[in-house]
């Protein structure tokens, strides 16, 4: 049922769209994602942080849950499962546990040991039929402990990368996970545009999709931009709509209470998140 998102993000990179990953934390998310994905016709990424894997107590429990809920929901759009900026040995248990595509984030090491260790999965993922997402120029901002400050990516090193044969490359063009804060200085469309020069047809990948402008991501899009990873956002709307039918008391009146009454409204606002940005990306219809 999970596919490679790699005839996904070649088919957006060609019509200048992008697919958008929206990253999985429980059921309700998995839940929210998918049946919007199908409401609009649209191909998708479910990602999956380490952190995020480790709190649903590991990624068999993710691809029996993903995999059983596709079966459930009569899933008929592309649905890639992948690992969201994982370490080399999170790749290796997420290949054995099942998911369709993973990111090696080896943007901290020096580059010598970032190419080793790619090479490494780029050969396993071709005897698999797997997505490989790789990254150079660390995002800001804190994922799972890491924290970057929105660095922009060397475009020689962006090719060295691309050229191993990985499916798509993560380049820190000034972008951040997270909230963006007041002083930041916009993404670095020069970066962007001399990384795709180098980079020809790879799908290029903007994370920290939370905050950043329309007209940003549509032009990062022209330039090149295939997958755009959003989190925080749907964190956001999840958190205030819960918080809303909480502070009104509807958790008190009758079965309120029940979690599926409780989670109803940010399950809601996750699908309302994920729309929006669908059509912002032009993912719809398109699957």
């Amino acid at each position: 049922m999970l596919v490679s998102a790699k005839d996904m993000l070649n088919k957006a990179k060609a019509g200048h769209y992008a697919v958008g990953q929206f990253n999985i934390n429980n059921l309700e998310w998995t839940k929210a994602i998918l049946m919007t994905a199908q409401e609009l016709n649209s191909p998708v990424i479910l990602g999956v942080s380490e952190g995020a894997g480790k709190y649903m107590t590991g990624y068999k429990t993710v691809v029996g849950m993903v995999n059983g809920m596709m079966e459930e929901l009569n899933m008929t759009v592309p649905v890639a499962l992948h690992l969201d900026h994982g370490s080399f040995d999170g790749c290796l248990k997420c290949i054995e546990a099942g998911f369709s595509s993973i990111m090696f984030d080896g943007s901290h090491y020096p580059i010598e040991e970032n190419i080793d260790k790619t090479k490494k999965l780029v050969e396993i993922c071709k005897t698999k039929g797997m997505s490989l997402e790789a990254e150079v120029g660390s995002i800001g901002g804190e994922e799972d402990g890491v924290v970057g400050t929105g660095e922009c990516a060397d475009p020689d090193e962006c090719k060295m990368i691309a050229d191993l044969g990985i499916t798509m490359l993560a380049a820190g063009i000034g972008n951040i996970h997270g909230k963006y804060p007041e002083n930041w200085a916009g993404l670095s469309f020069e970066t962007l545009d001399a990384i795709q020069k180098l980079t020809g047809d790879m799908p290029l990948v903007l994370h920290g999709g939370t905050g950043i402008p329309e007209d940003m991501i549509k032009k990062a899009i022209s330039l090149g931009v295939a997958k755009i990873n959003v989190n925080t956002e749907c964190q956001l709307a999840f958190a205030e709509a819960t918080r809303k039918y909480i502070e009104a008391g509807k958790d008190l009146q009758g079965k309120g209470f029940d979690p599926r009454k409780l989670l109803a409204p940010g399950t809601d606002a996750i699908k309302a998140t994920v729309k929006e940005k669908m059509e912002l990306f032009g993912s719809f219809d398109k699957a």
